[in-house]
């Protein structure tokens, strides 16, 4: 007989996170948000990569669990600095052993992003003000 157990949510880089009822709350690495960190952002603008992956490898050494990465920003193309911010994190185990949140309200941007991630990851920010249709269309 096969017992029902209820894992909670499973989400993963190179390694595995689980999150279950009993966990008390799960640390979110945000610096890696050109919204958020004014220095991210001078590095992203700058491109200034290396950098900026030293901001991210500073979250997981203290103790994030996952990543936050947001590339929206009026002076950047977003899609391109998430996919090679995303693609440069990848090469970097240190720091791809988290899961990726891909932060961003414009589709085109999330939908790249999720093409360069590893494991299973998160979403956030989904605007749907130009409608569900966007949701549903063949890439």
């Amino acid at each position: 007989m096969t017992k029902n157990r209820q894992v909670g949510l499973k989400l993963s880089g190179l390694e595995p996170l689980v999150a279950t009822k009993e966990s008390n709350f799960i640390n979110i690495g945000e610096r890696t948000n050109v919204t958020g960190s004014r220095k991210f952002l001078r590095l992203i603008k700058e491109e200034l990569y290396e950098e900026a992956l030293e901001v991210a490898l500073e979250q997981v050494e203290g103790g994030a669990q996952i990543i936050d990465i947001n590339m929206d920003e009026g002076m950047l193309d977003g899609e391109a600095a998430m996919v090679k911010f995303l693609n440069l994190i990848a090469s970097e185990p240190d720091i791809a052993r988290v899961p990726i949140m891909i932060d961003s309200s414009k589709w085109h941007i999330i939908e790249a992003g999720l093409k360069c991630i590893q494991g299973k990851g998160i979403v956030n920010s989904i605007s749907l003000k130009e409608g569900e249709d966007i949701l549903f269309e063949a890439g």
